[in-house]
């Protein structure tokens, strides 16, 4: 075993903070929303969390406000500059895009209802396919390993893409897309080696958010 195949590559992959629209549930997609005060919170335990790991390589985010946003203020210990990532950016939602989920429920029950009981099987109308979501977190991935083979890199997202990193990482189906939640500023830690391939050490920790108490 080469010294070179030992080393670990690790994607500190957060979701982004709190916006409108979380509650009550609303498509957002690529809206492109900024963080509230409480996701401005959320993003400063989450710096304070990861302060203490060893600094990362590079820090890169979702081109949009909410995760360029987080990402900033994750990455400010470590004096990185963010780096748009626009493979990473949320799924296209197409003629859902903004709705609120009632609105399109009551619509069109047969397609939101197959959203989310088979995401896999679904076609969401004038939106993105899972396979080209897929697709584009595949290379997402492919890239940060080319360019930061053995390094620590800050990875900031949302719901969307980091669930498929991760089921791509545990190599699970994509029917098992909604049973990996990614809570706002939830902190995952995926790991890639060349001899064990991909491995996800931790999953949705957002134990460092409890003293938040969000009154909006």
């Amino acid at each position: 075993m080469s010294q070179t195949a030992s080393v670990d590559t690790c994607i500190v992959l957060v979701r982004h903070g709190h916006v409108e629209g979380i509650n009550p549930r609303r498509f957002r997609g690529r809206t492109d929303l900024p963080l509230t005060l409480h996701g401005v919170q959320q993003a400063e335990k989450t710096r304070d969390l990861l302060s203490a790991l060893p600094p990362a390589a590079a820090a890169y985010a979702s081109p949009l406000s909410r995760c360029m946003m987080t990402a900033e203020i994750v990455a400010s210990p470590w004096s990185l500059p963010v780096a748009p990532m626009p493979s990473f950016v949320d799924i296209d939602y197409g003629d859902w895009q903004g709705r609120l989920y009632r609105e399109v429920d009551q619509a069109d029950p047969a397609s939101f209802a197959r959203w989310f009981d088979t995401p896999h099987l679904a076609t969401i109308p004038g939106g993105e396919t899972m396979p080209q979501l897929v697709a584009r977190v595949a290379e997402t991935m492919r890239v940060l390993l080319s360019k930061h083979h053995g390094e620590t890199v800050l990875l900031v997202g949302h719901g969307s893409v980091n669930r498929v990193m991760l089921l791509l990482a545990l190599e699970l189906p994509l029917s098992r897309f909604w049973d990996l939640p990614q809570d706002p500023c939830a902190v995952n830690l995926v790991t890639h080696n060349d001899v064990r391939g991909w491995r996800v050490a931790s999953m949705n920790e957002a134990s460092h958010l409890r003293s938040l108490r969000y009154l909006g």
